[in-house]
């Protein structure tokens, strides 16, 4: 079974900081860490390669920066990694960044199962992995909380997964290939082994760029992304509001009344 990960290194902290002239993140000078959903997903592939054999690949696309982060998904068992880095792809929306992910995909041209982690902890769109299912025309399963079975002994492959919903569950059926994007629910990541460092260490990262990819200027970065941020600011925070003070009961009640007023008018 050969899986690819598609993963994000994003900051490792809420205070983002925007540059006002690209309207981008500014990166440098903030630690980074692999987003926290994505390591779900790597752990997921690494289950799977144990249990059914093949290859597991991750693929990320980030400046070079974005090196440490594939280096730590090779120390938690992952086989290869892809580093998808050039300045062209700077400033690529979600519409964007899951076509250069899809074409690096197609690219490896060997693959069963493409897994993602339901979202980033930077941009909270959760749109790049079904993205990158329309582009390649994977079915697809959103925010997956496990992975009930695979057949891949039968013809078309199957796999059997359940998608968490907001009162429950659902099993969905998938045709291999097919995508999915997990959430945390679905494991519980390990932590990497010194035999798995220090193999991650003098690994070889494999790069590329558009001239590997043979995407056009038009479809990559700013130019390339349908939506783009006009303006960043700070919304004022909120003033006014009530405070209640007495018992308990008292409180209720009195809250009870405001709600009904607010409610009638």
């Amino acid at each position: 079974m050969n899986i690819v990960v598609c993963i994000k290194q994003v900051p490792d902290t809420t205070e983002v900081k925007i540059n006002p002239e690209t309207n981008t993140l500014i990166r440098e000078g903030v630690e980074s860490i692999i987003n926290p959903f994505d390591m779900y997903a790597i752990e997921e592939a690494v289950r799977l390669k144990e249990n059914f054999g093949g290859q597991a690949t991750v693929i990320t696309m980030g400046p070079p920066q974005a090196e440490s982060a594939l280096r730590e998904a090779l120390s938690l068992g992952i086989d290869s990694v892809i580093h998808l880095c050039d300045r062209a792809f700077a400033g690529s929306d979600t519409w964007a960044t899951s076509l250069i992910l899809a074409k690096a995909i197609e690219k490896i041209n060997n693959c069963d199962l493409v897994i993602c982690g339901k979202q980033a902890s930077d941009g909270d769109t959760a749109q790049v992995g079904p993205g990158i299912a329309t582009h390649l025309d994977l079915p697809q399963a959103t925010y997956v909380r496990r992975v009930d079975s695979v057949h891949l002994d039968t013809t078309p492959k199957i796999m059997v997964v359940e998608r968490l919903l907001e009162e429950g569950y659902e099993i969905v059926e998938l045709q291999l290939p097919a995508l999915i994007t997990v959430v945390k629910e679905i494991n519980e990541p390990r932590l990497p082994s010194l035999r798995g460092k220090m193999n991650a260490r003098k690994a070889e990262i494999t790069v590329w760029g558009n001239k590997d990819l043979g995407l056009a200027e038009n479809q990559i970065g700013l130019n390339g992304s349908p939506t783009q941020v006009i303006k960043i600011f700070t919304p004022p925070s909120k003033k006014g509001g009530k405070t209640f003070e007495g018992e308990p009961q008292e409180v209720a009640n009195k809250l009870f009344e405001e709600i009904k007023d607010i409610i009638q008018y």
